[in-house]
């Protein structure tokens, strides 16, 4: 059985994979002090159209692949491209359109995270 990847080498090379096509707006929200979570990390960032977010999702998918191996357990939101959630268990990585990511206010809903802003 394959170990899986660490936490910090599957978040660097998300961000990574983000930052190389453009996405804005970075930020990794630490759920790991926060009891009864489903996973430890939520990674946020925006997109400008249907597109980019796609773009986004298609280069974190093979990113992650080429350097760590690890495939996404399950992927959502490709057919509209609004709101795209890419589940690698540990780590859940939300990509949105700026009017969705705005609505749904995950930063503000899971307050209580560390919150990491990441600058392009």
């Amino acid at each position: 059985m394959r170990k899986q990847t660490d936490s910090k080498t599957l978040i660097d090379t998300i961000v990574d994979s983000i930052q190389n096509i453009k996405g804005e707006d970075i930020v990794i929200l630490d759920l790991t002090e926060i009891e009864n979570t489903f996973c430890e990390y939520f990674i946020l960032c925006t997109g400008n159209s249907n597109t980019h977010t796609a773009s986004i999702s298609a280069a974190i998918e093979k990113q992650v692949r080429k350097h760590t191996g690890e495939k996404p357990w399950h992927i959502e939101g490709i057919e509209n491209a609004q709101w795209i959630l890419m589940d690698y268990t540990n780590i859940i990585v939300h990509i949105f359109q700026r009017e969705h990511r705005l609505f749904y206010d995950l930063e503000g809903l899971w307050g209580d995270a560390k919150q990491i802003s990441l600058t392009n």
